[in-house]
């Protein structure tokens, strides 16, 4: 068993860092704990912290020490070189990976940057430890700027040296590499490797290669005028504003940077007007170079302008601070998260995880952490593409989240409202995503909605619904998209960041309906507790359920478990545990729990039982001892919703749990409910467990 990784590169800028986080992204779906270690970091940490350390450990939430993450700064381990004290140096490094190993079921180690000086001995140290760690190797090579012959003579040439120190090379990543050459590259490529080593290409994406605003002004020196909240706006484009307006406004180019002399008002102006105007393509920002500041008329306009450019002030000339842009390389930092998930998304596409896991990922444990649940809850998603609409689609928080899900290929979407308001808030918020891969469709433009209108008229006419009032319904969005999960148009809905729960849910209620047997709605939260993943029902529909509709409950909440991979133990919650306790409230919890055990004895159930005895071993044996359930439960039962929901959030707030759902179990098709608090990470789970749903 490999509990410790090394990813090596024998180049700067080859890309390893997506691989760092694909590969700790992997391991966390399978292990409880993953650390992650760098031998070698360029920067004195008392100056600066590591870009890559400050991202991984910030990212996936490891609790790490900042001192265990690293062994030597660059400068103190050239010196360890130099004057012959290489063995320290290993042994430093083993001895820190050492203990590692102890605290973590595995460590991700990624190599040096060959940055500045002393690359030379950067490879044969990354070797070396590689070696002594007995770890095998990742090894990440850029295609950027290099022909196919020089590529393949990189790999064979690093593959070599390799083998020559009987280092075990896992798989090769090619990175960056054109479109044009992938073909060519996997061909020659794979007849070179040996028989089991992994081979991976991975194309060049400019979203990932190209800087923001914020590394230009740094690398630049440059001081941030305006644009604050657009600073991570994304460079694809440079070009110099040296021409007359209407003639540059020809030249603006999606995700453009303007360099110009700051005292241009007129170009500073028009680019202003050209990036909230629908007919020019979004604009990243303006470099105002010579050291220039606009005079002030053109400032007290721009002070007094709403959703103002990043506008940057550099000391250089325009040619010169043109040259300087040239040279400005971007990194995935951890203030950038929608690059994080891009580099992730792209690694888990371009590289065989499967294949990746056999080979490292043979390490068991019982139980289920919330990065594990997360990580193979969309690896199930996108094992079977389920399409999902979003009734809200004019929502910003909806927006950000439907661009992470079809960016990482987990769902199809539809998004109803206005098209061109909906295309313009994509513009607006910065969000990198195919228009067409968001489906937008405005109900009433739609070539379904007569057809919709007609089946909710027959579905409710016995109601006293007039064909008048299907009409007027239909053009309310919660009842569209339930109409299109009902008519098979979209397997799921998730509704609720705008609107109420009642306005969500009523239309299923209506004519989606229960599933047979079923004679309630119900919901779970799964509660991703540090060390483990419970599930809490009902948390969110039913104020006072009877004994009859609890017991209902918690078979749903069960079966749910047990659909998303949670053995289920059972708790039926009440203030007092076994036979202590007396009352209407206690009677009504024993009562759902024999009627549990009668329908469903196949199920581990234990109930009345109190919270503490349900979840602490100690607690759950001094109070129920030889309970299979007590001091383990994974499915918690309230009694009633004012118990469920305040438990649910007060564990949330104190412990810093994330709560996915909540989950609507019940339903003929899956239909949920957002919380109008809900935050984008909210709405990326909720969508990604309805998928699962639909599946089934």
């Amino acid at each position: 068993m490999a509990k410790t990784i090394f990813i090596a590169t024998a180049e700067p800028y080859s890309g390893k860092s997506i691989v760092a986080l694909g590969i700790v992204n992997m391991l966390l779906g399978k292990a409880r704990k993953v650390g992650y270690f760098k031998p070698i970091i360029n920067d004195d940490p008392n100056e600066r912290k590591d870009g890559d350390i400050e991202m991984i450990t910030k990212y996936f939430n490891l609790s790490m020490a900042y001192e265990d993450t690293y062994a030597f700064t660059r400068q103190k381990a050239i010196r360890q070189m130099e004057t012959e004290r290489r063995g320290d140096l290993i042994d430093i490094v083993i001895r820190k990976v050492k203990k590692l190993e102890e605290q973590y079921d595995y460590t991700v180690i990624e190599g040096s940057d060959f940055l500045g000086e002393g690359t030379a001995f950067e490879f044969e140290a990354n070797a070396t430890i590689a070696k002594n760690l007995n770890a095998p190797v990742v090894f990440v090579v850029s295609g950027a700027e290099k022909t196919t012959a020089q590529l393949v003579s990189t790999v064979q040439a690093t593959l070599r040296n390799f083998d020559s120190r009987d280092v075990q090379v896992l798989a090769v990543i090619v990175n960056k590499v054109k479109k044009d050459m992938i073909e060519d590259v996997k061909e020659l490529l794979a007849s070179q490797l040996s028989n089991g080593t992994i081979l991976s290409v991975i194309p060049e994406d400019k979203n990932l290669q190209n800087p923001t605003m914020q590394e230009i002004t740094e690398q630049l020196g440059g001081k941030l005028l305006f644009g604050e909240d657009q600073i991570n706006n994304q460079v694809d484009e440079i070009i110099t504003g040296a021409m007359h307006l209407p003639h540059f406004l020809n030249h603006i180019k999606e995700n453009v940077l303007i360099v110009t002399p700051g005292d241009r008002g007129d170009i500073i102006i028009g680019a202003l007007q050209a990036g909230q105007s629908r007919n020019y393509p979004k604009i990243a920002g303006i470099i105002l170079s010579a050291g220039i500041i606009p005079e002030e008329p053109v400032m007290r306009l721009l002070e007094g302008s709403k959703g103002v450019l990043p506008i940057v002030s550099v000391k250089e000339g325009t040619f010169h601070a043109s040259v300087m842009l040239g040279d400005v390389k971007s990194r995935i930092t951890s203030d950038n998260p929608k690059k994080i998930q891009l580099a992730i998304s792209k690694f888990d596409k371009y590289v065989d995880v499967n294949k990746l896991e056999e080979k490292i990922v043979t390490y068991e444990h019982d139980g289920i952490t919330p990065r594990m649940f997360q990580y193979q809850l969309t690896k199930r998603a996108k094992n079977k593409l389920r399409h999902i609409v979003l009734p809200e689609g004019n929502e910003d928080r909806i927006l950000k989240a439907a661009a992470r899900l079809v960016n990482q290929e987990i769902v199809e979407l539809t998004l109803l409202g206005d098209p061109a308001e909906i295309t313009a808030s994509v513009k607006r918020l910065g969000l990198q995503v195919d228009i067409s891969k968001l489906n937008i469709i405005n109900p009433i433009q739609s070539p379904h909605f007569i057809d919709y209108v007609d089946t909710l008229f027959e579905l409710r006419k016995k109601k006293n619904i007039s064909r008048e009032m299907a009409h007027d319904l239909m053009t309310d969005v919660s009842y569209f998209g339930t109409m299109m999960v009902y008519k098979g148009h979209a397997d799921g809905m998730v509704s609720g960041a705008v609107h109420t729960t009642q306005h969500t849910i009523r239309p299923a209620l209506q004519f989606v309906k229960t599933k047979p047997g079923i004679s309630v709605v119900s919901s779970v939260f799964f509660m991703c507790l540090p060390d483990r993943v419970s599930v809490f029902g009902d948390c969110a529909v039913n104020p006072d359920p009877t004994a009859e509709q609890l017991a209902e409950i918690a078979i749903s909440s069960a079966e749910s478990s047990i659909a998303f991979g949670i053995e289920p133990r059972i708790a039926m919650l009440s203030y007092s545990s076994g036979s202590s306790g007396e009352g209407a409230d206690v009677d009504k919890v024993r009562m759902a729990t024999e009627i549990v055990k009668q329908k469903r004895p196949d199920l581990k159930v234990e109930g009345p039982i109190q919270y503490d005895a349900a979840v602490d071993p100690v607690v759950g044996k001094q109070k129920m001892p030889g309970s299979p359930v007590a001091g383990q439960a994974s499915v918690l039962i309230f009694p009633d919703l004012n118990t469920g929901n305040n438990t649910y959030k007060a564990v949330q707030r104190e412990t810093g749990a994330l709560a996915i759902g909540p989950m609507l179990q019940g339903l003929n098709k899956p239909i949920n409910d957002l919380s109008r608090g809900c935050t984008v990470d909210d709405i990326f789970n909720t969508v990604i467990i309805t998928a699962i749903q639909a599946q089934d």
